[in-house]
Formats: structure tokens, sequence, C-alpha cells
């Protein structure tokens, strides 16, 4: 397995922040008024090596795989929904897909792999198996399949790089991958399975009690082999979750911006921050979803996401609608005035 995570990533530009900060002294304004939106514009001048930052041209891509662990009964929604989903997204009518129409954003899907075959126009067919194996009774993936998947989200980070892209959005669909989001982030904070464990797509309360107990099951089965973070995403992981994690490994490398969606992503971005640490630097946290989970995520990356609107859609979405906060926040640094400029008394220094 070639391991290419391991590579450095790109520095941030400290003196573009420098100059950014700078910039947000001067603006007609008291220092701090705009809150995060003025630690957003400056931390993005730094990510970009720029005095202007911007986030017009983006790309989001979805990453779909099936979940054998869902043989366990640990969703509400049967498997196909995977496959009938991606359908969806290309024809315009997933929420994800509105967004993207609303932010003249590039939209990629790429089917890791599905229980049943599909053939779709619009969509990248990778086909890596039929969906994981049961991490109830053996690993999820063979390393060979890992090792693709994770090479299927560098690969598009490396599209989106190749075409300018200012900042990258992943997402996510399959059917049962809330379960595999929490057992990663049990052996991986660690933490107990029944403080991570939540709804999902709908399970009544019943139903999320014994997610937990299959969940419980799978990371006793895996916890003396999940010390190292690979193993641990080859176990207990998924097709869509390991592209993610080589997304962001990628962006880091490649100095793309990547805006986290909810519990899902940020499991995968924590699976990239232990492969590579240094990849930190490189992301920002959309929101907090509904998921009992995120929270714990978010604090284990430090990470304040910018909403709070009980989301729990996942695909992206959650990012997507963090959009125009990022665009508002480079808008106000590039265009308001400076005191100077605006004939305006500053305050006595």
């Amino acid at each position: 397995m070639q391991e290419w995570w391991n590579e450095p990533c790109r520095q941030p530009d400290e003196a573009a922040r420098i100059r950014a900060m700078a910039r947000q002294d001067q603006l007609t304004k008291p220092r701090g008024a705009l809150g995060q939106l003025e630690a957003l514009a400056v931390n993005l001048a730094a990510l970009q090596a720029c005095d202007r930052p911007a986030v017009e041209r983006l790309h989001l891509c979805v990453f779909a795989g099936d979940h054998g662990m869902v043989e366990e009964g640990v969703s509400a929604y049967p498997q196909a929904v995977t496959g009938q989903m991606l359908h969806n997204f290309v024809a315009g009518g997933a929420a994800l897909s509105v967004l993207a129409r609303r932010l003249g954003a590039v939209l990629e899907v790429i089917d890791l792999g599905t229980v049943e075959p599909l053939e779709l126009a619009g969509v990248t067919h990778l086909r890596l198996g039929p969906g994981t194996a049961n991490f109830t009774r053996e690993p999820a993936m063979s390393e060979a399949q890992l090792d693709q998947a994770l090479a299927a989200g560098r690969s598009s980070v490396q599209r989106a790089a190749a075409n300018g892209v200012q900042l990258f959005i992943g997402g996510e669909m399959g059917i049962g991958n809330t379960s595999s989001a929490s057992a990663l982030a049990a052996v991986l904070l660690p933490r107990s399975p029944l403080t991570l464990v939540g709804p999902g797509t709908g399970l009544d309360v019943p139903g999320v009690r014994h997610k937990e107990q299959v969940i419980q099951s799978a990371v006793r089965l895996h916890a003396g082999h999940c010390g190292v973070p690979l193993e641990a995403l080859r176990r207990l992981g998924g097709f869509e979750v390991a592209a993610l994690t080589g997304a962001y490994l990628a962006c880091a490398q490649q100095g793309i911006p990547a805006l986290v969606d909810g519990f899902i992503c940020s499991v995968a971005a924590l699976c990239a921050v232990r492969l590579n640490p240094a990849c930190r630097a490189w992301l920002l946290f959309a929101h907090r979803s509904a998921e009992p989970g995120h929270l714990a995520v978010l604090e284990a990356l430090e990470a304040a996401p910018l909403l709070d609107l009980g989301l729990r859609l996942g695909e992206g979405s959650g990012a997507a609608l963090a959009v125009p906060l990022l665009q508002q926040a480079c808008a106000l640094h590039n265009e308001m005035a400076t005191f100077a400029e605006a004939a305006v008394a500053d305050r006595p220094a």
C-alpha cells in the first residue's frame, strides 16, 4: 500500500494572515465586531495565500457506498435507497443537487460500491465491491479496497485542483453509514458507543438501542486491532468514509480549503487528522448536526462549526448551506472601506 497520505501538507501563508489581520483592524467597524466572519476571512487569506480571499469556484463531491452491517437491522431505510439516491443526485432532485445549482458549483457523484451494480449516466462507477463486508463478523474492507477508496478521494481533489477550485466539499451517501461513523468514533476518541449512537435516518428508540448493541459488538470484535487509525478505518469504515478521508488529506497536500459537513464527514476528518495531523489547518467545519456523536468528534478536532440548525441529512448539504457565510466573510473583508478610505475617525490607538 502506497502511503501517500504521509506526504507533507501545504503550510498556510502566515504573511498573508498577518496582512489580513491588519486589514481587518483598518475596516470601518469596531475591531472584532464581525466575530467569526473576521476569523474566517483571515484564515481563508492565509490558506489561499492572497490578500483578497474568495470561495466562488466550488467542487462538491458525493462519495457513495453500501454497508454490509445493514443486514443487522441498523437502518430505517432499505439498502436499495443508496442507489436510488445516486439517480436522484444526478437527476437534480436531491437537497445537495438543489444547493449545488444555487451555488453554481460542480457536483461530482462517485459510486464506490453498491449492493446491486448500477449504470447511471452522470455517475462515476468505481465498483470496489458490492458494499463493505459486515463488520460485526469481519473487517469492513480489504487492504486493497481501503487503498482504492482513499485514492478515489484523492483523485477527486486532484481533478478539482486542476480546475482551480477555491473550496472543496465532500458529501456521502450510504444506508448504514452513521453506524460505521459511530463505530469509528468509538475507537478513535475513544468513547463508549452508547454516548455516540443516534437515530441516523430516523430510527425509533428501540431501533437506536438495537443499533447501539450492533456497534458495541463490532467494537469489541475489532478493538484489539484499532490502535492504528488506518486499521480502524479498514475494519470499521465504509468506502465513502475512506474516500472522504483521502479527499481531506489530498486537500491539505494540494493547498485547497475543505469545508467539512456533519457527523460522518467529521469522523472522516478525524481519521485524516490522525493519519496526518498537519491536514487539520485546511479543514473548516460547517455545522453541528443533530447526531449525538457529532459534538464529541468536533471537540476532539477543536472545531468551531459555523451553523447549528439541527441538521442530520448528510450528503454534504450542511456544508453547502454554510458556503454563503464564507462568501459574505470574504466580501466584507475585500470590499469594506478602511477608516482612511471612508474618512471615518478610528478609535484612539
